[in-house]
């Protein structure tokens, strides 16, 4: 097609199709006429850093560069539009401009753009509609992905590479030899764009001064370029499996709990690690038991089904999310990647208000997790907003913690007049105190409690003096050593009383008696009557991957519970072969190990 005088508008240029045609040889043009009206568009959405606007000046470039190698010129015609003008682009003010220079200069008006095409026809231009199919279509960035393929790391002038694996067991590929230059980059973020704006499972999540974040089907992408980052560079992350809560192999406990108590849930672990997946699979299991589940992401790429709305926090504010989601009334909600101040000021304010919700966030280890709220929030609130922490490591549940808060002399002090609140985390499955948190002057201190120490041959006689003087008291009593001159000691809830005797005389005659400092715990009445079931025999065998109990044939398939001296750790089936096996690096198998080094009691029986 050989053409006088094209003059394209916005749309053609931002897509690149000027440059196509004429590369390809469908058009022969003598010469381009670019209204100043495009070049400020391009500018003003460039300045506001936004894609559309670098990729349209790239495509300006390119035409300068065929007009070199194919003889037709490049005129500036036109005035500048106002500011008015520029504001309000969106409603044609600038496809007005550029219809009346193709109508004064009698030229070919080229537009990708429908109603601008069917004005400029009204109106008796002469004009080329180029339509943009809708259709979903591979796109470039995907052929570096394969279904062993967590994300991919392109940047120019730097050879591709891939994480390839699962969640905490993958590898650092490299996926070419040849290195992306700026121009390959470029024309695969343009295409990432182009096809978010059209397609309707993609869209520009958020766009930030030299970045844009893109949720495109399974893909979350982030694009970065000068001068916020050194080069051009996209990042693309898809989920690589769908799991469903049940694949976690949860205990029945943390299923209970989960199911019937748990209303205030951080999910947490190091990034890569497999918390949104966990994310996705609870809110999967909370729509399906008939729940309302909504979900609060920045961006949103949490892959859910359609009966699960998806918020966007950076396409709204907090305030508006807040009120939202206390109109709809949903029973759960999952805030995906909390980050900021902000993010966990919300994630509390919705929890006092009833909703029941479980917060991604980032964290090395689980008590850090919790220690992202000290400062922001009243420490005495805490148990209030979080009553279980999830801690997610290499794709599993490597440890769950629970919290409540009780008044007590914190462990380590002796004064019974410096009893405080204290926010107490125990281990979940143990119920094993693993860390305090209380106010000491003006600072909120996190102190971790050893629970059991390494027993010295003074401490083991320790723990049996502390039995044997308790014995008149309780028959069941459970001795954890704290330290040299302290121990605590748990007791059903109802000999509590009697040990201690009336104004504390029982218990501070004992601890003259015997010299150290004891803090009296309930033990939960469920396993109180541990003390009257026989215990089974069994042989112990450990080594590097695994810890066996061996039963025998006759107790395949029954239902054990597994007790350390009078502590219950966990319930467990026996295989067919008459053995229980646990993985040597488990929390459990550490709990029983420990226990053995501790001259402690193992029990088996029978529920």
């Amino acid at each position: 097609m050989e053409i006088e005088k094209l003059i394209p508008d916005t749309s053609v240029i931002i897509e690149g199709l000027v440059s196509q045609k004429i590369a390809s040889k469908k058009f022969k043009v003598k010469s381009i006429l670019l209204h100043e009206a495009v070049i400020a568009e391009l500018e003003h959405q460039s300045n506001k850093n936004r894609a559309i606007g670098f990729l349209g000046l790239d495509e300006i470039n390119r035409l300068k560069e065929l007009s070199e190698k194919q003889g037709f010129e490049i005129q500036i015609r036109g005035r500048r539009p106002t500011q008015h003008e520029i504001k309000y682009a969106s409603l044609g003010e600038i496809d007005s401009l550029i219809r009346e220079l193709a109508y004064d200069e009698g030229g070919t008006l080229f537009t990708a753009d429908s109603v601008q095409a069917r004005v400029a026809e009204i109106l008796g231009i002469n004009v080329i509609f180029e339509e943009i199919r809708l259709k979903k279509k591979s796109l470039k960035f995907e052929r570096f992905f394969d279904a062993s393929t967590m994300s991919v790391h392109l940047r120019e002038n730097v050879e591709p590479y891939a994480k390839r694996g699962l969640p905490g067991n993958w590898e650092f590929v490299k996926l070419r030899k040849k290195k992306l230059d700026r121009e390959e980059i470029s024309e695969m973020a343009k295409e990432i764009v182009d096809e978010a704006t059209v397609r309707t499972d993609g869209f520009v999540e958020i766009e930030r001064k030299g970045s844009t974040i893109v949720q495109l089907g399974k893909y979350r992408i982030v694009i970065t370029r000068p001068p916020f980052s050194d080069g051009w560079e996209i990042t693309a992350v898809k989920p690589i499996k769908i799991l469903r809560l049940e694949d976690y192999r949860l205990t029945d406990r943390l299923q209970r709990r989960l199911s019937e108590q748990a209303e205030g849930i951080l999910i947490a672990g190091a990034p890569g690690m497999g918390k949104s997946t966990f994310a996705q699979a609870l809110a999967t299991f909370y729509a399906e038991k008939g729940k309302i589940v909504k979900t609060v992401e920045a961006p949103r790429d949490l892959t859910l089904g359609d009966n699960i709305t998806q918020y966007a926090v950076s396409h709204g504010t907090a305030q508006e999310i807040h009120d939202i989601l206390l109109l709809s009334r949903p029973d759960y909600t999952i805030f995906d990647e909390m980050r900021n101040t902000s993010d966990f000021k919300l994630f509390a304010d919705l929890r006092l208000a009833g909703i029941g919700l479980a917060g991604v966030v980032h964290a090395t280890t689980p008590i850090d997790a919790i220690q992202r709220f000290v400062g922001r929030i009243e420490l005495g609130v805490i148990p209030q907003i979080i009553d279980t922490v999830i801690f997610i490591k290499n794709g599993e549940v490597h440890k769950v913690l629970s919290l409540e808060m009780t008044v007590k002399v914190p462990t380590g002090m002796t004064e019974a007049d410096l009893a405080r609140p204290v926010v107490v985390v125990r281990e979940f499955e143990t119920g094993k105190i693993e860390y305090e948190l209380y106010s000491y002057g003006e600072e909120t201190v996190v102190i971790p409690i050893g629970g059991k120490v390494a027993l010295t041959p003074a401490g083991k006689l320790a723990i049996k003096s502390v039995k044997a003087a308790l014995k008149e008291y309780s028959k069941n009593v459970k001795v954890d050593m704290i330290s040299d001159n302290k121990c605590i000691v748990y007791v059903p809830a109802k000999k509590i009383s009697k040990l201690i005797g009336k104004n504390g005389k029982n218990i501070e005659r004992l601890e003259r008696r015997l010299g150290i400092s004891i803090d009296v715990q309930e033990l939960p009445t469920k396993y109180s009557h541990k003390s009257e079931l026989k215990s089974l025999n069994f042989d112990l065998n450990i080594n590097d991957k695994r810890l066996i109990f061996k039963l025998g044939g006759k107790y395949a398939n029954k239902d054990l519970d597994i007790y350390i001296d009078d502590t219950f750790l966990f319930s467990a089936k026996v295989g067919k072969d008459g053995k229980i096996k646990l993985n040597r690096k488990s929390d459990l198998a550490e709990a029983i190990v420990d226990a053995i080094n501790s001259a402690q009691e193992i029990n088996l029986v029978e529920k």
